[in-house]
C-alpha cells in the first residue's frame, strides 16, 4: 500500500534550500488541485456556509500547527479561510510544507 501525503509525518528542516521548482511541481499532484503553487509557497481558500464552521476550521487548523510545530499563514472571515504555507526559515518550499497541506485537507474533508 502506497502511503498518501496526509498519513507521512510533518518533518520541518529548519536549514538547507527549498525544493527545485519542478520537485515543488511534482509533489504539488498529490495534493488537491484547489491548491496553488508559486513564488514558494502553498496556497488554498476553502469555503463553509457560516462563520462558526470557517472558525471552527482554523482552531483545528491551529492544533495541528501546534502539534508539528509549523505555523501557516491563515485568514479568515465569514464562511472563508485561506491557508498559506512555507518554511520560513528556508524561504520556500520543502517536503513538509505538503504534507502539512495534505493534513490540512483532512481536516478539512471531516468538518
Amino acid at each position: 500500500m502506497v502511503m498518501g501525503l496526509a498519513e507521512e509525518p510533518v518533518v520541518i528542516r529548519h536549514t538547507g534550500d527549498p525544493l527545485m521548482p519542478a520537485d515543488a511541481v511534482e509533489l504539488a499532484k498529490d495534493l488537491d488541485e484547489e491548491w496553488s503553487a508559486s513564488d514558494g509557497r502553498l496556497t488554498r481558500t476553502y469555503t463553509f456556509s457560516n462563520f462558526a464552521e470557517a472558525l471552527a476550521f482554523v482552531n483545528s487548523v491551529g492544533e495541528l500547527a501546534e502539534e508539528v510545530d509549523h505555523h501557516p499563514m491563515i485568514s479568515f472571515t465569514w464562511g472563508r479561510v485561506e491557508i498559506e504555507i512555507w518554511t520560513h526559515s528556508i524561504g520556500g518550499l520543502q517536503r513538509g510544507d505538503f504534507v502539512f497541506a495534505a493534513r490540512v485537507d483532512k481536516i478539512y474533508e471531516h468538518m
